[in-house]
């Protein structure tokens, strides 16, 4: 397949069939990333949706991006896509704070899939993953995207250098994430889990939201354990076409509407509702 004409059929084909855990774990960390840079991790802060409703809001992430990236239709998409735009319209988000945050998205899971992973990526996937981002950041309006995988890690890496750093807002959002994590879990192995989200967390990230360092020693276990994972795997059979890794969210078991999704506060008032509409339909 072209990289860039069927960069859909790729995404969809990495992220529900080949790797599905693994892209969700990484995108997991890839929040944290954008707590640490205290304009993002103030405004989340502030809002108090995180700390209210921490894991309808971690749902609400995760259905509006696969109604984006893994739509029925080019109209379904447009509609998620709208629908993402206009919830981030009332706030003041600036382009380069949107840029940070798609870089996240493009680069962490394929960093995460190079050290984990069962195999590696083949440059026309990363081609295709990075032609995915961008298709959604051109929804988005976002200006200034890199070409190439490799200018979205320069950037991302740059961006860190430079913006990351303590805000007691983004600390604040880290831990109630963290805290959501560990609820996935029976009550007992609650607390080791929220602390054990640390493990996976780069040095300079872990400084810039005050978290303490674990001990190397438990650092390089947890990521030995995920390499062995990663072996296993590549030992068992292909993930059979009737299987996909679909979305689970706990907030809607019973299923959900695109009109269900973003804060109460959102569909509570119709003038966030009538805010412009994002950009034309993507293909």
């Amino acid at each position: 397949m072209d990289p860039e004409r069927d960069c859909d059929e790729i995404y969809r084909l990495l992220s529900l069939y080949e790797f599905p855990w693994d892209f969700t774990r990484s995108l997991e960390l890839a929040l944290f990333r954008t707590y640490a840079v205290p304009s993002i991790g103030r405004l989340l802060d502030r809002t108090g949706e995180f700390d209210r409703r921490t894991q309808e809001r971690y749902d609400d992430t995760v259905l509006v991006l696969y109604e984006i990236l893994i739509p029925e239709s080019p109209a379904s998409r447009a509609r998620a896509l709208d629908r993402l735009n206009q919830i981030h319209w009332r706030y003041r988000i600036s382009n380069d704070d949107y840029l940070y945050t798609l870089a996240t998205f493009v680069v962490m899971p394929v960093r995460w899939i190079e050290e984990f992973g069962w195999r590696r990526l083949h440059p026309r996937e990363i081609r295709a993953l990075t032609a995915m981002w961008r298709k959604m950041g051109e929804g988005m309006r976002i200006e200034g995207m890199p070409e190439t995988y490799e200018g979205f890690e320069r950037l991302l890496d740059d961006y860190e250098r430079e913006r990351f750093a303590f805000d007691a807002g983004g600390r604040r959002v880290a831990d109630s994430t963290m805290r959501l994590f560990g609820s996935w879990f029976p009550r007992p192995l609650s607390p080791a889990v929220t602390d054990a989200t640390r493990l996976l967390m780069d040095p300079h990230l872990l400084d810039a939201l005050d978290l303490p360092r674990p001990p190397e020693l438990a650092r390089r276990a947890v990521r030995l354990g995920l390499k062995a994972r990663g072996l296993f795997l590549r030992l068992g059979p292909p993930r059979p076409d009737s299987r996909p890794v679909l979305p689970r969210p706990r907030t809607y078991p019973d299923g959900y509407a695109l009109d269900d999704l973003g804060p109460d506060s959102y569909r509570r008032n119709p003038t966030h509702r009538d805010a412009p509409p994002a950009c034309p339909v993507l293909h």
